[in-house]
């Protein structure tokens, strides 16, 4: 198999390892953790709090994105995959082994909240050095295809993690939320193990090989690339905006306040994961024939217009309407921005810097769009008596913002990584 290909599978599988650890946090925030680690608080307020350790991790995702992503223009993106993937499992086997709120007290939330941090650091600096990898050996005409394998990796660990609560949740009586929700934590230990194995052969990317990178010191791409971080971050604010809003948030709420079941929600989930592996690499090869910007904008422009529908139709509780509400939202609207941001992200800054640069604009708009902006739907939800309506509002809003700075950003499809630096990614 060639290098760029090889690569970009293996991103794939690694990310694939890591996203199912970071989302089977969410999915259990959803289902579970209120009555194991806040059995003391309303139904209102219980979730609230499993929604903040839930956003706990998006808080770190930035730090770790700084950390990780410094040491990947340091001493290379491998190795720095290699150490993202043990702390990322480290942190999953362990919430496994959290005793209940009702065996340890307030120290059971407490370590949750921990461990959490510990996954968002981890994811932090996961993504900016594996589509780094990825579009580094990709052919210069084919950096939206390659530099999509990653993105991939999101959506299959959605579907595995989907996947695994859906064959736990069939545990019987009690059994599911005393500890069959744990059996899916368990089982990252042989994914991760997994993952190393092919992390550990994988080639250094050959850019990175050809620079100094010992003269940057860690505040060097805030300096320099200040502006385009802050725009990526805002352009980035809706996709985990969209897709957090519906598989988090709306998880919960479809299934306590709607009344829809939650196996027909968690299908339609896993639906929507498995057409967004497809859509993918799909839009990804579309964004290097007409360029990162359209694609990215379409992704945005159909959040937008979707948001009311796909409430309406969730509230009608009928799975195959859920089913297509869930599917357009994750397929389509989420996909095509997160398809192009890859390549998009990484064209914006020079071999030295790529990695922090990438990380920083993602993982900023990533607390704000999927850390945030969740928990702020569920406050503005409940106020308005479980209504959907604000939280369509809230998606349109941040596709809103998120269209304004990638209005400001330019097209990167033509730009040659190895041309770089240049002062800034920011339109003329």
């Amino acid at each position: 198999m060639r290098a760029p290909l090889r690569v970009a599978v293996a991103s794939a599988v690694g990310t694939t390892i890591e996203w199912y650890d970071f989302f089977l946090y969410g999915t259990a925030a959803a289902l579970v953790f209120r009555g194991a680690f806040f059995p003391d608080y309303s139904a209102t307020a219980g979730r609230l709090a499993a929604f903040a350790t839930f956003a706990v991790g998006f808080a770190a995702r930035p730090l770790g994105g700084l950390v990780f992503g410094h040491l990947g223009d340091r001493v290379g993106r491998r190795t720095t995959l290699v150490l993202t993937l043990l702390l990322m499992g480290f942190a999953t086997v362990l919430i496994a082994a959290v005793p209940t709120y009702g065996q340890i007290g307030l120290a059971a939330p407490v370590l949750l909240t921990v461990l959490r941090l510990l996954q968002g650091l981890a994811v932090g600096g996961e993504w900016g050095n594996a589509v780094t990898l990825a579009v580094e050996h990709a052919p210069a005409s084919r950096r939206g295809l390659y530099g999509s394998a990653p993105q991939i990796g999101a959506a299959l660990g959605l579907v595995l993690s989907t996947g695994a609560f859906a064959a736990a949740s069939a545990v019987s009586g009690s059994g599911f939320a005393t500890w069959g929700w744990r059996l899916p934590f368990l089982l990252s230990a042989v994914l991760v193990a997994v993952g190393l194995l092919i992390r550990a052969h994988l080639p250094e990317s050959p850019l990175f090989r050809r620079v100094d990178c010992a003269a940057p010191d860690l505040p060097d791409v805030r300096r320099r690339d200040r502006r385009t971080v802050a725009l990526a971050a805002g352009a980035f604010v809706c996709p985990p905006a969209v897709f957090y809003v519906i598989t988090v948030f709306g998880l919960a709420h479809a299934t306590e306040h709607l009344g829809v079941p939650r196996q027909t929600f968690l299908t339609a989930v896993l639906l929507g994961a498995v057409l967004e592996c497809v859509a993918l690499p799909a839009f990804g090869a579309l964004s290097d024939r007409i360029g990162r910007r359209a694609v990215y904008a379409l992704g945005l422009g159909t959040t937008a217009l979707w948001a009311f529908p796909a409430g309406i139709l969730i509230g009608t509780g009928s799975a195959p309407l859920v089913q297509l509400a869930v599917g357009l939202a994750i397929g389509v609207g989420h996909a095509a921005a997160y398809a192009s941001a890859a390549a998009f992200f990484t064209e914006l800054f020079d071999t030295a810097h790529r990695c922090r640069g990438a990380s920083l604009g993602y993982q900023i708009g990533a607390l704000i769009g999927g850390g945030l902006v969740p928990l702020l739907t569920a406050a503005l939800v409940a106020g308005a008596g479980g209504a959907w309506w604000p939280a369509a509002v809230v998606l349109v809003g941040s596709a809103s913002l998120s269209l304004a700075c990638l209005a400001a950003l330019r097209e990167t499809k033509d730009v040659g990584l190895a041309d770089l630096p240049r002062l800034t990614g920011i339109r003329a």
